[in-house]
């Protein structure tokens, strides 16, 4: 006998019944169509890619390079992930077993945890951080497992991470990001060697993000890796430092047996990267056997440029916001005489100075009463953002003290 349907919206899974969308780019789409809208929303490098990079893209379509690649990534792309590794942080992987081409840094995060997680399983995120994190770990079956670590600098401290371990039985993975995103803050070589000496006695995987590794401003970028190799994977990728963020090229690194289980299911999540995009990644300076590493210089030069110019205005008009030493990102608490709640503050500028920018609250505890401005943006719109501020502060000030 054939039973009565269902609705179809009852197939899906209880994992992704969990999963919340993205409130970042939730936000930034439905504000997209507001007349005159601004949006410092989006981590999207406004530059464009130097053109030996583009030409080595359009050399492998001319040579009809069109055809399944293996599923790890081009040897050569491997090759140059390896040198680049190795010469800018000192990490040493050989590029046969030891490292995975994916599709952006973020298929590759999913990959992990695809990988690693039981239902149940707990991921450790120090927050604020980047949304996806909690929701990948969810829809595999995971727990996220937040820790607040805004009242310390927003960085995690070895005494706050054993606390936590101690706490809790079921901790798969911890995931970092350095140079974080939202906050822009960097970990120093002191600070990550006492986290290592923390996890080496316990069996949890570093998920180490270091997407903006390149963009570290202050001091040279140190890995996770350097201190504990043996438990980090490292994610990196040519999408930020190389304004490449559409080519989605990203890389896992980290030790050869972990890295066999994660390629066998990469491959069937998506086969194989784009040929002409792994193309186009081998041949940045950063990913290619060059000294000079030239790509991301000026870039950089011109981020500090706009975060500068951020963090004085931005401090000039009261807002509580310390100067981002990585990524591209100011994280900023909203002054004590404006609206306290992130959110209705962000959809205030929205309708009044048509100005939108991302509320804090969305990178989990910690955030909230902060807002999130991304600097990838041009200095001429970033110059027009804070005239907005300046109006927008104005209005309401001027209108308390009436």
């Amino acid at each position: 006998m054939i039973e009565a349907k269902t609705s179809l919206l009852d197939i899906f899974s209880d994992n992704l019944a969990t999963v919340l969308p993205s409130p970042i780019h939730t936000f930034s789409e439905r504000v997209s169509n507001v007349p005159n809208i601004l949006k410092l929303t989006i981590g999207e490098p406004d530059f464009a890619i130097p053109d030996h990079i583009k030409q080595a893209a359009v050399h492998a379509i001319d040579a009809d390079d069109s055809h399944y690649s293996v599923s790890a990534g081009t040897i050569a792309l491997r090759k140059a992930a390896s040198f680049f590794l190795n010469k800018r942080y000192g990490l040493n992987y050989e590029p046969e077993t030891e490292i995975l081409t994916t599709v952006g840094a973020t298929e590759g995060i999913f990959t992990i945890l695809a990988a690693i997680l039981n239902q149940g399983d707990q991921v450790m995120i120090p927050t604020p951080a980047y949304p996806v994190y909690a929701e990948m770990a969810r829809i595999n079956g995971g727990k996220p497992l937040f820790v607040d670590v805004s009242q310390d600098s927003f960085i995690l401290s070895p005494k706050r991470l054993r606390d936590v371990i101690d706490a809790n039985d079921n901790i798969k993975a911890i995931i970092l990001t350095n140079p974080s995103n939202p906050t822009g803050v960097t970990y120093t070589a002191d600070e990550l060697e006492a986290l290592a000496d923390v996890l080496r006695e316990t069996n949890i995987l570093v998920i180490s993000d270091e997407i903006y590794a390149e963009l570290s401003y202050d001091r040279a970028h140190v890995s996770m890796a350097k201190f504990l190799p043996e438990q980090t994977i490292v994610v990196n990728g040519v999408s930020k430092s190389h304004a490449m963020t559409g080519y989605r090229i990203g890389i896992l690194a980290g030790p050869a047996a972990l890295m066999t289980e994660f390629n066998k299911l990469h491959s069937f999540i998506i086969m194989t990267p784009s040929n002409p995009a792994m193309a186009a990644a081998t041949a940045t300076e950063a990913f290619s056997n060059q000294q000079s590493f030239q790509d991301t210089i000026e870039m950089k030069l011109e981020y500090q440029r706009r975060r500068d110019f951020l963090v004085t205005s931005l401090s000039q008009l009261g807002f509580e916001v310390g100067t981002p030493s990585g990524a591209f990102y100011i994280f900023a608490k909203i002054p004590q005489d404006l609206i306290q709640d992130d959110i209705a503050f962000a959809n205030d500028l929205v309708e009044k100075q048509q100005l939108a920018i991302v509320a804090g609250s969305g990178f989990g505890p910690g955030g909230e009463g902060y807002i999130r401005i991304s600097y990838a943006a041009s200095m001429t719109m970033l110059e027009e953002a804070v005239k907005r501020l300046i109006s927008y502060t104005t209005l309401v000030r001027d209108k308390q003290l009436i």
